[in-house]
């Protein structure tokens, strides 16, 4: 049985950090774990600018650990008002590494996300021109679409126009949750990836509803049938560099949580390399796990491989789950992927 893996360091393609305490609490866990990080821009005043970017990525290289050597790569909030000549000067200054598309009230601050996909089209077009990624949370907001289905009808309502529209657009479609997500990333050429989250794999929607509402299994998009888990871990097992690893972890203080509207997201990033490794060695995979944490992600980025090294080691015995982080108004609890897990970070 193998015991001991090396890997280059991963990257986190998508990341959520906060800001004020919260990124201050939450921020460790990631710069210990990994070397760099797509940040999401949804903050309570979401990152509309490049200024807007070089301002949130100040905040976070202020509140970095001494000695950890952490990367954020930042990201604009599109808006229907997005200036596509901002766009193209702050990526070419690599103050901003790619757009993130909110459909309006898909998940946490995003109300100020588009409604009308045609309004974008002019960054979008310059965007494709200079080879920039475009992130996209791939679910339609329509209320008489049911929640589990919003994946698939966005694929086929608002992707696959999109792509029609800009077949040369680099295009990630964030959080990969159903089956026809990965059907359609591979149906692509490499233009289009997927991420992925550690809880997707590990989770299907039983564990949010099964003997009682459980609000720390509540995401958005919501884990969906054993199936569709299924898929994603076949896909990520793959080795296919269309796909690569995007925790998603997404920190909210547990009274939040545990409310009669509780927030969606998970704080899994204490945890996600142990989880996901795990998962791998259940597949027999483990020989694919660097393309998925350090390699696929990289290449669609037009990065360089991370140079240093990450080390883990398999326990003789099932970890414990990280313990909860303690904040001025109250804890964030880490998550539990319901697995034993026999794989840390050393």
């Amino acid at each position: 049985m193998l015991t001991k893996l090396t890997i280059p360091m991963p990257d986190d393609w998508h990341l959520h950090l906060r800001s004020g305490e919260m990124l201050n609490k939450v921020l460790p866990y990631s710069s210990q774990h990994f070397a760099r990080a797509i940040v999401m821009p949804n903050l309570p005043s979401p990152v509309v600018t490049t200024n807007d970017a070089k301002k949130y990525r100040q905040e976070i290289l202020n509140n970095l650990p001494e000695g950890h050597d952490f990367t954020p790569l930042m990201t604009l909030y599109m808006t229907e008002n997005t200036d596509p000549e901002d766009v193209h000067l702050g990526f070419l200054k690599d103050d901003i590494t790619a757009v993130k598309l909110y459909p309006a009230g898909a998940t946490t601050n995003s109300d100020a996300g588009v409604k009308d996909l045609e309004k974008i089209y002019p960054v979008l077009e310059v965007m494709e021109q200079i080879g920039m990624p475009f992130l996209v949370h791939g679910e339609v907001v329509d209320v008489d679409v049911d929640i589990f289905d919003r994946e698939a009808v966005f694929i086929e309502t608002k992707l696959i126009p999109i792509r029609q529209r800009f077949p040369k657009l680099k295009i990630v479609f964030e959080h990969l949750t159903t089956k026809e997500g990965v059907d359609y990333v591979l149906s692509c050429n490499d233009n289009t990836a997927a991420t992925i989250t550690p809880h997707h794999l590990v989770i299907n929607r039983n564990a949010m509803l099964v003997g009682g509402i459980k609000p720390h299994y509540y995401c958005l998009p919501v884990a969906k049938r054993e199936l569709h888990r299924l898929a994603l871990i076949k896909a990520a097992t793959s080795g296919d560099k269309r796909f690569f690893l995007g925790t998603d972890s997404a920190p909210h203080l547990t009274t939040a949580k545990e409310s009669s509207c509780g927030c969606a997201g998970i704080f899994n990033v204490a945890n996600a390399i142990s989880v996901i490794t795990q998962v791998f060695d259940n597949e027999k995979a483990l020989d694919q796990l660097e393309k998925f944490l350090s390699i696929n992600g990289a290449l669609f980025y037009g990065k360089t491989v991370n140079s240093q090294h990450m080390n883990l080691v398999r326990s003789d015995h099932a970890l414990t789950i990280p313990k909860n982080i303690k904040t001025s108004k109250g804890v964030v609890t880490a998550f539990d992927p319901l697995i034993d897990v026999y794989w840390q970070v050393v």
